[in-house]
């Protein structure tokens, strides 16, 4: 297992599903962890005590990553609670899933807003404290989507592949300064959201899959702790899918 102690982390979308997975695996490792949310308090705060009767330092902050200034604000309160900011995971998200042809303006500006713009406002505010202290690592959680694309999701795959980019033009821009920024783009993952949908669609996207398994948010959040931590110091500028072979790419 990694070794973070002595590192602050902020994980966005940390209330559930691969954030929180997230947030308790990089505590796990010794970091201290301030797990955002934008409307679940109350999973946020439960995410928060697993972490402290763990024994580890852990805080819950509020906030839309869709708006430019409360992500601001939101690392300017990480560093404020807990001593600093080490590592920044940008998880948050969300979906309005409809063809193309069909897709409202709202609909594809809320996806674009809070997947990428929130990735780019999050990383421009830590990326300041990062170079100053010419230490950082930042892991954006993109998908496969974001490589291959699906029908259905235009604008959630024009975000995650927006990531992408951001992510590979980021750490060429931050790299001279000792920061790292890298991507894990899960595949299908065992959460809430995958759990809604129909047997029929379950077993078709397993028929897509070398393993032929779905995997779990812990498979996501060991591989981000990875790309946190010294062991991938020289790594900076990756995608690496978390799919059990379902791309390829």
């Amino acid at each position: 297992m990694p070794d973070l102690s002595n590192r602050v982390a902020l994980v966005t979308g940390g209330s559930r599903g691969i954030g929180a997975a997230v947030a308790l695996h990089l505590a796990s490792c010794g970091a201290a962890v301030a797990v955002n949310y934008a409307g679940s308090q109350s999973a946020a705060d439960a995410v928060v005590e697993s972490i402290r009767e763990a024994g580890g330092r852990a805080v819950a902050l509020q906030a839309d990553v869709s708006d430019p200034a409360a992500c601001g604000a939101l690392v300017q309160s990480v560093v404020s609670e807990l001593g600093g900011l080490d590592i920044l995971v940008n998880n948050a998200g969300i979906t309005r899933d409809g063809l193309v042809v069909r897709m409202s303006d709202d609909d594809w500006a809320a996806v674009i807003d809070t997947n990428l713009t929130g990735v780019f406002s999050l990383t421009r505010a830590a990326g300041k404290i990062m170079m100053k202290q010419r230490s950082g690592a930042i892991v954006n959680v993109t998908s496969v989507v974001g490589l291959v694309g699906n029908a259905g999701q235009a604008n959630y795959a024009a975000a995650k592949a927006g990531v992408i980019g951001l992510t590979k033009s980021v750490a060429r821009e931050l790299a001279s300064r000792g920061v790292r920024a890298n991507a894990v783009a899960p595949g299908f993952i065992e959460t809430d959201m995958t759990a809604a949908l129909s047997e029929a669609v379950r077993e078709s996207t397993r028929a897509q899959i070398a393993m032929g398994r779905f995997g779990s948010p812990q498979d996501v959040a060991a591989t981000v702790a990875f790309l946190a931590s010294d062991e991938a110091a020289y790594i900076t500028g990756q995608v690496l899918a978390v799919d059990g072979g379902m791309t390829f790419v």
